[in-house]
């Protein structure tokens, strides 16, 4: 209970993390990267949209643009209109035409007159610096003038207002649909453009969602240098055959650098895109209503944060492969969305869902290892009372952990030990003493075992069982039984001076050793199982500690003859034992000379 309840504090916690990011949208320049790259997929330009732009070739033949005659406009559009079956629908000049120069600026205006389909910009003049709302745009703000083309060339154009909006961070993802003025609603360069192609094709321009500020968010079709440009020097030289611009929306613009009229853009990289470009975009956009607007931050927060508690509370309790599938799914499954719904017209922050996600993963991966090392340890805490701990300390350093389940075959030392005279010492004695001397007399046994490396098969009563060179590999482990068997006899003379000083009655130890070949293994059924030895070897060593006498420790002719030359023996000689058809040779240990 304590832990479920744990697990829901956590998710709640995830829940607000996941709300209070995205409806603050803490992390904007983030966000911002991670929507571009999405939303901002090439989709192909429009091949009726065709820039003439002055470039480089256009400045270095007709020398700086403040020095033209107004006149070279006006013979570009003559050259368009020369053929008039082959006209262009729209000549879109992002160009400022503000007073008068020359008297070229007569030639202009009225070539621009005549051909009836010519667009130029205004400029709107803000009262006041640049101001960014809340989501980190441009905010709407008051105008205090309006730049506009000189008046002869205003008569026989269209105008539209050519300025851009740029973010904090200075890249041009939104634009300024219409603004108020005097009391008079003002259009935007490309809006003025595509509600004039409307109109000659007899079409109702299509509403464009806006926030309100009156801004829409420009899912761009091109990136930088993807509309065709032709070179305006190369039109009016008439390298260019201009019924190739029949039907076509026409936008003439700068196309060089140094002009200065390039902008950051979402889908440009490192490069700039020109402002007639951008105008070409939004164009586009307006043409086949690509427009999106920023959603209602809050509800998709809530939704988020409901989504995101829901899946850490999972991942809290699935696997760890089940858990990433899910998180994969879930992250896959939000970035579809916001894209699908940005395409719809409405545009979400798409960072923060994935991100609080990722680290509610890392999180419960992180719980899940700390928790499984916690229950490792207690295991191995657990196998010390069984296994010598210095053998369960060296396996966890390493790692092994495989014992093979099932029997196997191991040369292995048993050794059996049991307290001489216990019967008529617990007839006696209370039962509460009787537990106390063998609770005594099994923790030497246990420490002598274990501090020779040995593993503590079972306690049968007052008699122990322990195994050497099993479930793990040991090396000289005939030796360390015989140790081990040495230290419960001489241990037992200690404890027997203690135990008749306290309870007037003394306890010794007989046992016995011995070697060879046994199955070792999980033994038992599906609910109880035991490792344990079976087999002659075991039972030799059993009978070896039935004839031991107090204080003896008995070991085989085997384990003898792998040992002589490190221990000191008397020959007891030939003893029959219960349950093998021939005698067998005993010897009494009585030094270790190893």
């Amino acid at each position: 209970m304590k832990d479920r309840i744990k697990v829901i504090i956590e998710s709640v916690i995830v829940g607000l993390l996941v709300f209070f990011l995205t409806s603050a949208n803490l992390f904007r320049s983030l966000d911002n990267m991670v929507r571009d790259k999405l939303y901002q997929t090439h989709r192909g330009i429009d091949s009726k949209i065709r820039i003439i732009g002055i470039d480089e070739k256009t400045l270095t033949e007709l020398g700086p643009i403040q020095t033209w005659s107004r006149s070279r406009y006006a013979e570009l559009i003559e050259k368009l209109n020369q053929d008039e079956k082959a006209r262009p629908s729209i000549i879109a000049f992002d160009i400022q035409f503000s007073g008068e120069v020359d008297e070229g600026d007569a030639a202009f205006a009225k070539a621009a007159k005549e051909s009836g389909n010519v667009i130029v910009v205004d400029q709107l003049l803000y009262k006041t610096q640049v101001q960014m709302d809340e989501d980190g745009l441009v905010a709407s703000l008051k105008i205090g003038d309006v730049e506009e083309p000189y008046s002869a060339l205003k008569d026989a154009t269209l105008c539209g207002f050519s300025n851009v909006a740029q973010d904090s961070d200075g890249v041009v993802r939104q634009a300024i649909t219409t603004q108020e003025y005097q009391g008079e609603t003002r259009s935007s360069f490309s809006r003025v453009i595509y509600e004039t192609y409307c109109k000659q094709k007899n079409e109702t321009p299509a509403s464009v969602k806006t926030d309100k500020y009156g801004r829409s968010l420009i899912n761009y079709s091109g990136r930088p240098g993807d509309y065709e440009c032709i070179s305006m020097t190369d039109v009016l030289s008439g390298r260019i055959d201009t019924r190739a611009f029949a039907g076509s929306i026409i936008l003439v613009g700068a196309y060089a650098s140094g002009m200065q009229d390039n902008f950051p853009v979402p889908n440009g990289g490192s490069d700039q895109m020109n402002g007639v470009e951008i105008h070409a975009n939004t164009l586009q956009a307006y043409m086949q209503d690509r427009f999106s607007i920023n959603g209602n931050a809050y509800l998709f927060a809530l939704i988020t944060a409901v989504l995101a508690m829901v899946l850490h509370f999972l991942f809290r309790k699935l696997k760890i492969w089940q858990s990433l599938i899910l998180l994969l799914v879930a992250i896959a499954g939000e970035v579809i969305l916001c894209v699908v719904l940005n395409n719809s017209g409405t545009a979400f922050s798409i960072i923060y869902f994935p991100l609080v996600l990722i680290l509610s993963y890392v999180y419960s991966l992180a719980i899940g290892y700390i928790a499984e090392k916690a229950r490792k340890k207690k295991v191995m805490n657990a196998f010390k009372k069984y296994v010598a701990p210095q053998i369960v300390d060296e396996i966890s350093k390493k790692g092994d952990f495989s014992i093979k389940l099932g029997g196997e075959n191991r040369d292995i030392a048993v050794l059996f030990v049991d307290i001489r005279g216990f019967t008529t010492m617990s007839e006696a004695l209370e039962p509460e003493q009787v537990v106390a001397i063998l609770n005594e007399y099994l923790a030497l046994t246990t420490k002598s075992i274990f501090d020779n490396m040995g593993t503590l098969d079972k306690f049968v009563g007052d008699a122990t069982m322990a195994v050497f060179n099993a479930p793990f590999d040991l090396p000289d482990y005939e030796y360390k039984a015989v140790c081990a068997a040495m230290d419960i006899v001489r241990g037992g003379e200690k404890l027997e001076k203690v135990l008749l000083e306290k309870y007037g009655r003394s306890v010794g130890f007989g046992v016995g050793v011995h070697c060879g070949p046994a199955v070792v293994g999980n033994v038992g059924c599906d609910v109880r199982m035991d490792y344990t030895a079976i087999g002659d070897t075991v039972n030799t060593s059993a009978r070896l500690e039935a004839n031991a006498k107090k204080g003896q420790v008995l070991i085989s002719d085997t384990l003898y003859e792998r040992l002589k030359d490190r221990i000191s023996v008397n020959e007891i000689g030939v003893i029959p034992l219960k349950g093998k058809s021939n005698g067998v040779c005993v010897y009494e240990v009585t030094e270790l000379n190893g």
